[in-house]
């Protein structure tokens, strides 16, 4: 990877953010001026359900949020993700995850999320402004072809179906948490957490990234419930 030179400013601003990167030989210096750039970016985006910002003074660690998808089970939801940069970033994607519980075709029970542009379709013109999109995109249009949770395919194509089995007992689970929510449209039930059934694979890509990004899961903490906004 090429390096590249910091300047002045962005040398201060790297020297309040440690940016202690995890692991690898890159030069630091390059992949923290590109971390601010994204922050910059992102925050002057002005796209709305979207954000994130470094965990504490870790320029290689950073929490996100992502508003639900309207005209979903998610609509009026909140979720956290953590990513984390590794030393090759941006030719190497980051390793991104769901905090807060979600219960989705394309997201495992330990919150790794199966999507192509954090696998093997990813790119150095990707950034987390990109990701935090796709995700939330992900959440209203699964991709039921390959999903992680097989309980959440099956049951996609009929959103009060899955409200309803959850509900009635019928997919047991005793950390689901449901709520009704008045609208200006109508009274709906929504999902405000879950533990979501042993996932079931449906490609090898899937099967391989779930399994480290399970792994990469263990030691994270994990938000009790989406906050509603």
């Amino acid at each position: 990877m090429a390096s590249q030179n910091m300047d002045p400013a962005a040398a201060s601003s790297a020297a309040a953010l440690k940016g202690n990167e995890p692991g690898g030989s890159a030069p630091k210096g390059s992949v923290s001026k590109r971390l601010q750039q994204e922050l910059m970016t992102l925050m002057m985006s002005g796209d709305k359900g979207i954000s994130a910002f470094p965990e504490s003074d870790n320029l290689f660690k950073w929490i996100g949020t992502i508003d639900g998808a309207k005209g979903t089970v998610y609509e009026g939801l909140r979720y956290k993700l953590s990513f984390e940069f590794p030393s090759g970033y941006p030719y190497k994607a980051p390793r991104v995850a769901f905090i807060t519980p979600c219960f989705h075709p394309n997201v495992d029970e330990n919150g790794f999320i199966c999507l192509d542009i954090l696998k093997e379709k990813w790119s150095a013109l990707y950034d987390v402004r990109s990701i935090l999109l796709s995700i939330q995109s992900l959440l209203g249009e699964p991709n039921n072809d390959s999903p992680m949770n097989a309980a959440a395919a099956a049951l996609w194509d009929d959103q009060e179906g899955l409200m309803a089995s959850w509900i009635t007992g019928v997919l047991t689970a005793p950390s689901i948490i449901w709520t009704t929510s008045d609208r200006p449209r109508a009274r709906r039930s929504v999902l405000l957490s879950s533990a979501t059934p042993t996932p079931a694979f449906a490609t090898d890509a899937c099967m391989g990234a779930a399994h480290l990004g399970a792994a990469f899961q263990l030691d994270r903490p994990r938000q009790l419930m989406p906050t509603r906004f």
